[in-house]
């Protein structure tokens, strides 16, 4: 049949991860199914946001690395790089995973893809590029965009978005104001600021990472300061403009010290990160009979929207804005496009929702933190790993950091886990893993652990639980086990 004409089993809208994912899945299992992308195949993960960002974020590190050479035992040294081909050598890792996510590729397997922008006809029909495509299923991935503040002047001024900085930002600032404390705000910041870019951080909450506790929060704020970054908390931004001498000034209100006072910030640059949007714009859902709420489409928990033969995954529906999470709704889509009946559908599940901020160190989270188990009422046991206490840390000057478990109380049931660390999204994943298979801390401490690797993080974890066990009574009853055996 040629393409575009008769009836597909699935017509994908967007094609960032949870659109690649689902096309791709269908195809493989044999279904006909369409891909329509209206910009750039691979969508913000490839082209602006975890390849590009991880991609300069490894630059930046090893930058930092040489100006601490002291700490490893070296002469002290300052480190030799041009903005330009650090910026140049992240394109080129980015164009390296890009074949991934090709409209080639895709075509190979056997998806027939569409350039242009989509918008619903009826609840059965497409239409792109002026040719109408019907199918049995329609699959919603549009992902999100960076959401710009409705500030006074904001449309007179030149900004950056993660969509935009990593390939308009064509040589060193002196200085940037960064809008926004979230994980790419801080992410972004700390990597300029390691490239030599002055960095305030402008933050309308009264910590960093809002979804962290409290004590995460200000380990990395602390660690970001030390670095020479600025961070205003409790600042609410009122206007921006461009100055006399061609600088962006950001006027505003100043709630620190308990006054509010109005200030104004000069920089070079302005790079906007205070949260996403869902891209919904020109498809005319409601033409589809598609309900959409305050933050993207609505879908029950089989990612079906109000229409039932039309799904959604990724971003435009959260709750997690991750590419994982992406992946994750678009399997399950797959397999509930496949089924003919509701009850052998599969409903998606956020309980062990793994997340990672990629500052140096990195920010990983599961489960409960401290703040959301109060909110909740929950009960919970904590354990605290020092990164000092474990070796590995230790010999590579690495040091800084600790691991918090929560555990239901009086149990070693984990509830949630938090690392911030090197190499802590990697680390989480043990208890990631344990929390799906329900294995507790104790299994963990009785796990054979390879030494010295970062990895006995979790199960000095688990020896810290198993101490808790020894109450005072089990004690007298082992030392008399003891005391016996000597006679």
């Amino acid at each position: 049949m040629k393409k575009g004409e008769g009836v597909y089993n699935v017509v994908v809208i967007g094609a960032g991860t949870a659109g690649l994912v689902t096309a791709a899945g269908t195809a493989g299992l044999g279904g006909r199914v369409a891909l329509i992308e209206r910009n750039l195949m691979g969508g913000d993960c490839l082209n602006f946001g975890c390849v590009p960002s991880k991609a300069l974020i490894s630059s930046a590190r090893l930058i930092q690395q040489i100006r601490d050479a002291e700490k490893l035992g070296l002469d002290r040294q300052q480190p030799q790089f041009v903005f330009e081909k650090v910026f140049a050598r992240m394109r080129s890792r980015r164009a390296k995973i890009a074949p991934n996510d090709s409209q080639e590729r895709f075509e190979s397997l056997g998806v027939d893809v569409f350039r242009g922008e989509a918008r619903f006809v009826s609840p059965r029909e497409i239409e792109v590029n002026g040719q109408r495509l019907r199918a049995k299923n329609f699959v919603i991935a549009t992902g999100s965009r960076a959401a710009i503040p409705k500030i006074e002047g904001i449309d007179t001024v030149p900004y950056f978005t993660n969509e935009t900085i990593f390939d308009e930002l064509k040589q060193t600032p002196e200085s940037m104001i960064v809008l926004g404390g979230g994980p790419i705000g801080c992410e972004l910041a700390q990597t300029l600021r390691r490239l030599g870019v002055e960095l305030t951080i402008v933050q309308r909450g009264n910590q960093l990472l809002p979804r962290e506790d409290r004590d995460v929060a200000e380990f990395l704020e602390r660690r970001l300061i030390d670095e020479g970054v600025r961070i205003i908390k409790n600042a609410h931004a009122r206007s921006v403009a461009t100055s006399d001498t061609g600088r962006i000034a950001l006027e505003f209100l100043d709630r620190r010290s308990g006054r509010v006072a109005e200030r104004t910030l000069f920089a070079d640059a302005l790079l906007i990160a205070i949260g996403r949007t869902p891209n919904l714009r020109h498809l005319d859902l409601k033409s589809a009979g598609v309900d959409v709420g305050e933050k993207g489409v609505c879908v029950n928990g089989y990612l079906q929207t109000s229409q039932r033969h039309i799904y959604a995954a990724g971003d435009v529906i959260g709750p997690f804005l991750f590419t994982h999470m992406a992946d994750a709704q678009a399997r399950v889509v797959v397999r509930n496009i496949l089924v003919p009946f509701q009850f052998l559908r599969q409903t998606m599940d956020y309980s062990v929702a793994p997340w990672c901020t990629y500052t140096d160190p990195e920010v990983a989270h599961v489960g409960l933190g401290e703040k959301e188990a109060k909110q909740k009422n929950v009960d919970y046991d904590l354990f605290v790993v020092p990164l000092q206490d474990v070796d590995r840390a230790v010999v590579e000057s690495e040091e800084a950091g600790f691991a918090k478990i929560l555990t239901a109380k009086g149990s070693d049931k984990i509830l949630g886990a938090t690392i911030i660390a090197p190499h802590a999204g990697d680390l989480l994943h043990e208890f990631v893993l344990a929390m799906s298979a329900n294995v507790g801390l104790g299994k963990i401490a009785s796990t054979i652990h390879a030494y010295p690797t970062f990895a006995e993080l979790a199960r000095k974890a688990g020896d810290k639980y198993n101490r808790t066990r020894l109450t005072p009574r089990a004690k007298k009853i082992f030392t008399w086990l003891y005391e016996r055996a000597r006679k």
